[in-house]
């Protein structure tokens, strides 16, 4: 079973600074693209940033200059670094693989969510 267990989620008031982490575990033999999500409270969940196996990055327009998405490959770990945080950015926070088995199966799989709250 493949599980993605995120970490560093919290309260901040506005101009300061997050980083959150997701560990991916289980029986993976390899991971494709990682990404971030959020979905804001009556929102739909959104893409905030991703990092392909590739090595390229792309962000939501909303988090461009802010925010930061980095890879630990061997550990497989994905970060996101949020810096000038505005409340707009308030919402839980969702880690996001495809994931490759040690059976040979292709799968999406989330995390359970951390809660970012942007609030003086």
């Amino acid at each position: 079973q493949v599980q993605l267990v995120e970490s560093g989620g919290g309260l901040v008031q506005p101009g300061g600074s997050l980083r959150l982490s997701c560990a991916a575990t289980g029986s993976i033999l390899s991971i494709d693209d990682m990404a971030w999500y959020r979905q804001a409270p009556g929102k739909e969940r959104e893409s905030v940033a991703t990092f392909s196996r590739r090595f390229t990055t792309s962000y939501a327009d909303s988090v461009k200059g802010r925010f930061t998405i980095s890879r630990d490959y061997a550990n497989k770990m994905v970060y996101l670094q949020m810096n000038s945080l505005k409340p707009e950015d308030t919402g839980v926070y969702y880690c996001n693989a495809r994931v490759v088995t040690d059976r040979g199966a292709s799968v999406e799989v989330w995390g359970q969510g951390t809660l970012v709250t942007i609030s003086s």
